[in-house]
This record gives C-alpha cells, structure tokens and sequence, in this order.
C-alpha cells in the first residue's frame, strides 16, 4: 500500500473537500461563476496546481515500492523535473484544466486503496467518488475544453447552477456522515 490511509480518513477527507468546494458556488453564485470561467485559460492556476503535481508525483516516486522497477526510479526522477519545465514551456492551452485533470488522477488512488478489502457497503461512495475522478482526469487531461463545456453549461442558468453545486455539498455531507458513522 502507498497511502496509510483509513476509509474513515479517506471519507473525512473527500467528504470535506466535496463541501467546501460547492459551498462558495452556493453562497456567491455570481463571484464563483466569474472566477470559475476564467481558470480554464489561468496561467497562474495551471502553474500552482501542475506544480503541486509536481511535488506529489516526485513524492510518490521516491518513496512508493517499485519492485523490479526500482531501476528505473533515479531515471525517472530526474525526468520528472526536466518534463515538467517543457510541460510549462511548450503546453499552454489550458494549462490549468490538464494540470487539475493529473490532481484528479491522482487523488482517486488513495480513495480507492481506503476501500479495499473494506466490507461496508457505504464505502461505494468513496470507490464511486474515486471512479468520477479518474473519468473527468482522463477527459479534462485529454480534452481539456470540456471543462470550460462544463461551467459554461453549469452557469447557464442559475437554477442549474444551484443544482450541480447542491448534489456536491449533498454528496459530500452523506460521505462526511458515513466517515462519522459507518466506518
């Protein structure tokens, strides 16, 4: 196992960040709506969250079990750095939507590796929370305009709005109950 993480741990975790990331679409709809349509394009943001992936993977790198690869785990450290300069340099487009895209993949493992071997049939939440991860990763990595589809969609109306952001903090308090109580 990488992460030494409980399911209990996992649900807090996940159940917290689902809240406060919909809680401010909730209370100031129109402040957030801005914001949000201007992330896709941020060159700021994408540098801010490609660098914290930066860090993450470095860390995951140099300390998870490799086995056989072990090898190859120098070579790759010193490639990590070197792509993630290019990654800057060379990826402009959207820089911010790949760069949430790699955090999205790489958050939904310590979720699923908290469920594992786990009996409780509430831990399908977090598998399931983990599974959308991955899903919008793959996309927002390899077609990054969807995510900028998807607020422009989501912003459309602000019944809309209120409802997207809504099903989040809902999902996210059932975790944050099920953290509490189940596991």
């Amino acid at each position: 196992m990488i992460y030494d993480l409980s399911l209990q741990t996992g649900g807090f975790i996940a159940g917290m960040a689902l809240v406060v990331l919909s809680l401010p679409g909730l209370i100031k709809p129109g402040l957030v709506q801005i914001w949000l349509k201007r992330f896709p394009r941020s060159s700021v943001g994408g540098i801010v969250l490609l660098s914290l992936v930066l860090v993450w993977s470095f860390w995951l790198l140099a300390t998870m079990e490799m086995g056989e690869f072990s090898s190859f785990r120098r070579p790759l450290m010193i490639v990590l750095p070197i792509g993630y300069v290019l990654v800057l340099r060379f990826v402009e487009e959207f820089l911010a939507v790949r760069a949430l895209g790699i955090l999205c993949l790489l958050a939904a493992e310590p979720l699923l590796e908290a469920a594992f071997f786990r009996y409780e049939t509430t831990r399908l939440f977090l598998t399931v929370l983990a599974y959308l991860l991955i899903v919008a990763g793959l996309c927002w990595v390899t077609m990054p305009y969807l995510l900028r589809d998807q607020i422009n969609w989501s912003a459309r109306s602000n019944m809309r709005w209120r409802t997207v952001h809504g099903i989040a903090a809902v999902c996210g308090i059932a975790i944050l109950a099920c953290a509490f109580t189940q596991y």
